[in-house]
């Protein structure tokens, strides 16, 4: 089986403040550090060998994952400063992968493709990239790719097109050749800017693998908190607190993801809420619909301090 690269050196922007506190792939979904989610799927697929790239809060995913022991695969990691970019990453992490062929997949994002299939349908196409892909529905929400008849891709475009098109789903099968040209530990434009360039010097060199696949967001506080809820219950009720969380016997608690070393104060009452590591909510305090982290530093857009909390709306 092929070797794996995970994608987790980027900021999260999109989920601050939480990306503030922990490094998005390494914030807790349904009672699993997301990218802990993305490991345990490459295992069941056959995969056994994976590298993470690491420039955002890394302790928080190294803490995580460690060697991977716990999840059945072996992990290594590239360590990226300054960060590299979706297509310099994989470049730098060439040496470590060592596979004329391997797996990429977003460590903060979540699907079912099928990989072995994925891999069957790269290996036949002969093309340089094998992207995983599903009809795009919210095309005013995510950029599309444009793909042939005979599923060569032909083109991206962006947000709000209005052109049928299909959704990338995270997961690509790529040769080394297709980022071996790029200057191994540069900083270097995303995907989205290496790629068309390839399909202009590389015509068919980008191949779509079409499937029904789930896709589940966890872009913004808000795609988290609902992804989270929906993962719990068609889990049988997976956990959404963390390790020593302490909730005092006459607070209320619903509908809400308490991190590790939570405190809630007596009458108190969360209602939809995402409490991150370390807060103290104030006794009697009542909270709908927000994001609490401990105020350290710079609040971030939307935060206002109130005591010893930073507090946005979700």
């Amino acid at each position: 089986m092929i070797p794996a690269l995970v994608l987790t050196a980027g900021l999260g922007t999109r989920l601050r403040p939480l990306s503030l506190v922990r490094a998005k792939p390494a914030v807790p979904v349904a009672g699993q550090a997301l990218v802990a989610r993305v490991l345990r799927q490459l295992h069941v697929a056959g995969i056994d060998d994976a590298v993470l790239n690491l420039h955002h809060l890394p302790h928080t995913i190294t803490r995580e994952i460690g060697d991977g022991s716990d999840l059945g695969i072996r992990v290594r990691y590239s360590w990226e400063m300054p960060i590299l970019g979706s297509a310099g990453g994989p470049r730098q992490a060439l040496p470590l992968l060592a596979a004329p062929t391997f797996l990429i997949a977003n460590g903060d994002t979540l699907t079912d493709v099928d990989v072995s299939a994925l891999i069957s349908t790269h290996r036949r196409s002969g093309a340089l990239v094998t992207m995983a892909v599903t009809q795009n529905t919210e095309p005013e929400k995510y950029r599309s790719v444009i793909v042939a008849a005979d599923g060569a891709v032909t083109g991206f475009s962006a947000r709000g097109s209005s052109k049928a098109s299909y959704h990338f789903l995270g997961l690509q099968v790529v040769d080394a050749a297709a980022f071996s040209a790029l200057q191994p530990g540069t900083p270097c434009e995303s995907v989205a800017a290496v790629y068309p360039s390839l399909l202009d010097s590389h015509p068919g060199s980008i191949h779509a693998h079409i499937c029904q696949a789930a896709f589940l967001d966890i872009g913004t506080p808000s795609d988290y908190l609902h992804t989270s809820l929906l993962l719990a219950g068609r889990e049988g009720g997976a956990p959404l607190h963390g390790a020593c969380v302490h909730l005092d016997p006459t607070a209320s608690v619903d509908t809400s993801i308490l991190w590790d070393d939570v405190r809630v104060g007596a009458r108190s009452r969360l209602r939809g809420c995402i409490v991150t590591d370390g807060s103290r909510v104030p006794d009697d305090t009542s909270w709908t619909g927000m994001t609490i982290r401990p105020a350290l530093g710079e609040l971030a857009h939307g935060e206002r301090r109130i005591g010893d909390l930073a507090i946005a709306e979700i």
